[in-house]
């Protein structure tokens, strides 16, 4: 059987070729659908740490106004229940407060903004800087966004103490580099600090970020070159709280991959806490423009991996009726022989594989050459229908500028779309059943009749035999 494969494949080689042709094309086509879904993937979790898993809970401002300087106010307590249920896997709290630098340090000033400070208040926040403490600044919203990007040294994980991220426009500023270290002081004047805690914290540097605000400030204290990321115990110990006690801006929860965000939702609100206060929302909420932009790739993706497999099958299937109805007289003698149809089959099959190694081989560096662009001409196309509409949206609702609006507006901005052995051999198990389905179908009928059926009704199909 394998003989006689192999010499028809090589005798009827126009007929190869058309096949391998059509195999070779639509493999590279699902593989490249595969491996768009799999960069699209990785870029989706490296962004926003599997967005479409996770939820934020913040403070409901219909009851609850927040603190005194407008922030919020979510309960250390009712974020541990959250994280003791069972259902998260990872989590992400955020607090926010007002340090003062040491005096031998400056901030940097706002043009402008000398004018809008009363001499009192200049005075009360010469030094003063934003502090936002984090048990892991790579999940902190603006780094999230992209608002803030790290460019030396490391994040913050749950692990540090007495550590902080600096812009690299304020270190730079004060001749600062990672690792070196700061003392960091309560601020009275602050509102929010209502214990009047007077705390000086000795504080190092692990990292810088970069990033710049959008809009305008009103204070010098608003500028993104004026905020640092400390870890969660330098930012309560400056208010005179403890871990526990600290009430915090908002927590982001990551479900286990297993569970259903709606359905963990539900059971988390069943849990001993005041809802009335606070309002659990899903993350990719936050991110409506990444959202879409995943899930408008993803579905190009999916239909051409579906459309390759479909025509791949349909032409196939088509091409091998065609040519098998012209092989009648062939398939009779061999029957008439004593050949099995199990063993006709058997050599169509081998014909088929003779053809679809080379033509796998070659969709697999096919697939490799064009992948990317292929990747990002989708990409492109995608977001930039997306951009345009977010952007009238975040303005009807006067977002105005910065991190949030950053965030509103993010899409996935590229795609690195390799094609890795996995995907190949994917790709190839998806095709394989297709191919063989396709040959069933047209072989079937043939096989059913016997020889003296095949050799009377030739003559009908005389003009494929012009194939």
């Amino acid at each position: 059987m394998l003989k006689n494969a192999f010499a028809y494949v090589t005798r009827k080689s126009l007929k190869s070729l058309i096949i391998l042709l059509i195999i070779l094309s639509m493999s590279a086509l699902s593989l490249i659908s595969l491996s768009i879904k799999d960069a699209t993937n990785k870029a989706s979790e490296e962004t926003f740490g599997n967005i479409t898993n996770s939820f934020t809970m913040e403070i409901n401002r219909r009851v609850n106004q927040g603190t005194a300087r407008g922030g919020g106010n979510v309960r250390g307590q009712d974020i541990k229940k959250i994280v003791d249920s069972g259902h998260v896997d990872n989590f992400v709290k955020r607090i926010n407060s007002v340090a003062n630098l040491d005096d031998n340090l400056d901030i940097v000033e706002a043009p402008g903004a000398s004018r809008n400070e009363s001499a009192e208040r200049a005075k009360n926040f010469k030094r003063a800087v934003m502090l936002t403490g984090v048990n892991s600044s790579q999940k902190e919203t603006k780094f999230v966004s992209g608002a803030y990007k790290l460019v030396e040294g490391e994040h913050l994980t749950s692990e540090d103490k007495n550590k902080i991220l600096m812009h690299k426009d304020l270190a730079a500023k004060n001749n600062l580099k990672v690792g070196d270290k700061i003392k960091l002081k309560s601020n009275v004047y602050d509102a929010d600090n209502e214990k009047k805690a007077n705390e000086t914290v000795e504080v190092e540097i692990k990292g810088l970020f970069d990033g710049h605000g959008k809009s305008a400030v009103t204070y010098s204290q608003e500028l993104y070159e004026n905020t640092l990321v400390s870890d969660i115990d330098t930012a309560v110990r400056l208010y005179g709280y403890t871990e526990d006690t600290a009430v915090y801006q908002d927590a982001s929860f990551f479900v286990k991959g297993d569970k259903n965000i709606d359905q963990v939702l539900r059971d988390i609100k069943k849990l001993d806490i005041n809802w009335q206060k606070y309002n659990l929302i899903k993350s990719s909420s936050n991110f409506p423009a990444l959202q879409k932009s995943i899930s408008g790739i993803y579905g190009i993706a999916d239909q051409l991996f579906i459309g390759s497999l479909v025509f791949a099958g349909v032409i196939v299937a088509l091409l091998l009726f065609l040519w098998m109805n012209a092989r009648r007289r062939e398939i009779a003698i061999l029957l008439a022989v004593g050949i099995s149809k199990a063993k006709i089959l058997t050599q169509f099959l081998f014909e088929l594989v003779f053809i679809t190694i080379p033509a796998f081989i070659g969709s697999y560096f096919l697939a490799g050459g064009i992948g990317k662009a292929v990747g990002n001409n989708i990409l492109k196309n995608v977001t930039s229908g997306i951009t345009k509409q977010m952007m009238k949206e975040s303005s009807s609702i006067g977002m105005g500028g910065g991190a949030e609006v950053d965030g509103f507006n993010k899409t996935l901005t590229s795609l690195d779309v390799n094609v890795n052995g996995k995907l190949f051999v994917y790709a190839v198990i998806f095709m394989l059943v297709v191919l063989c389905i396709s040959l069933l179908i047209a072989s079937i009928n043939i096989l059913r009749k016997e020889p003296k059926e095949l050799l009377s009704d030739e003559n009908w199909f005389w003009w494929v035999n012009q194939l």
